[in-house]
């Protein structure tokens, strides 16, 4: 397993992941095989949304086997009533949701605090003004959440908290479709056969934004949705008529700026197993590249994916890391010291591309990396 920084957390998460909307559906014994599996392999790091007490049970039982080792991402505003999930933002019930959240899992802290199903701005403003914000933030003084973040599907809103400083995490959907389609209230939109009728070309600009704005304010993503609901694995399901699979998706989201971990949601070993093979793949199998470049209606041409395909390089540049460093620093007024560290740690820069074009030849979206070099050897220095 290998892991990644959170942003600016210090913690060094497991880039695959536990989603928790499978262990919904299961007893005692088929979830605890599935943390078995999971934390054997490695896994460090978990998403629990859902308020259910039975499933903060089965998460009470795994941070009982060493809290320091396991880190939950769990939410606020989600409350269990009457038997079924709800989410609140009437700031008693997430209060009292909090305590309860506490003692279910047995726990005295939540790594993640994660303000649940922020999707529009008025919501936002509610809650960055007002009462559950402020609830986060006392909790986070006193020790009982570490680090505060919120789930969103629309850029719009997740950028605006990004930028307000008030988050250390943001919880983001994230695959080659919904990254095509415009910022929405209504998170449905993502996957309406609607929103693919029409030729698609590129990402949204709002979505590439505010990837780079978390890779340059430190804010770590987590990645839910990366299979779109397993509608991506399936031809027949597809909003690109094409599937792909899961190495591909889990790649695909990992190769985005500021990602740290991908929530793979599981519903059996099998699946937990498909989404633990991407550590062992090979890069044939993560290639999602060659299946972007084919899908019908949608073109991402002229658009770096950071697929890799450039490579190898004759003078040893990473054509596709340097072509990220380059795409961050533009995002800013000025190269932020991250972007440059991590770029003066790669081996070779581009100020030693020849301009060969060997690169370009090879993009599956007809990307002109040797211009790109001359670009980054100019703001880079070297």
């Amino acid at each position: 397993m290998r892991y990644r920084a959170l942003g600016h957390t210090g913690l060094q998460v497991s880039e695959i992941a536990l989603g928790c909307e499978g262990f919904n559906e299961m007893d005692h014994d088929a979830a605890m095989a599935l943390f078995d599996k999971a934390l054997a392999a490695g896994v460090n790091f978990m998403d629990m949304y859902t308020p259910n007490p039975q499933v903060r049970g089965y998460v009470a039982e795994v941070l009982r086997r060493g809290r320091d080792r396991f880190f939950v991402q769990s939410h606020l505003c989600a409350v269990w009533k009457d038997g079924q999930y709800e989410c609140t933002r009437d700031a008693a019930e997430v209060e009292g949701g909090f305590e309860d959240m506490l003692r279910q899992l047995d726990t005295g802290y939540i790594d993640v605090g994660m303000i649940h199903y922020v999707d529009s701005l008025a919501t936002w403003r509610q809650l960055a003004d007002g009462p559950v914000i402020a609830y986060a933030r006392r909790q986070k003084e006193r020790g009982r959440i570490h680090f505060i973040g919120i789930s969103s599907h629309n850029p719009q809103v997740a950028q605006q908290a990004v930028d307000s400083g008030l988050i250390d995490v943001l919880m983001f959907s994230i695959n080659p479709c919904y990254d095509l389609q415009p910022a929405s209230e209504d998170c449905e939109d993502l996957w309406a056969d609607a929103s693919y009728a029409r030729q698609l070309t590129n990402f949204n600009p709002e979505r590439v934004r505010l990837y780079e704005s978390c890779q340059a304010q430190g804010v770590g993503i987590t990645v839910m949705k990366p299979f779109g609901g397993g509608d991506l694995l399936d031809a027949a399901l597809s909003p690109a008529g094409k599937a792909l699979t899961p190495i591909q998706c889990l790649h695909y989201a990992l190769t985005r700026p500021a990602v740290a971990a991908v929530m793979a949601g599981v519903h059996s070993e099998k699946e937990l197993s498909e989404a633990l093979a991407y550590e062992t793949a090979d890069d044939t199998a993560k290639d999602y590249a060659t299946a972007l470049a084919s899908f019908p209606r949608i073109s991402w041409k002229g658009h770096c994916m950071y697929c890799g395909h450039c490579a190898p390089c004759p003078m040893g540049i990473d054509v596709a890391a340097v072509t990220k460093f380059l795409n961050l620093a533009q995002a800013s007024k000025e190269v932020p010291e991250t972007v440059r560290e991590h770029y003066k740690a790669l081996d070779h820069h581009a100020g030693e591309c020849v301009q060969c074009g060997s690169c370009a030849s090879r993009c599956p979206f007809m990307v002109d990396a040797p211009a790109n070099m001359a670009q980054a050897a100019k703001i880079f220095g070297y």
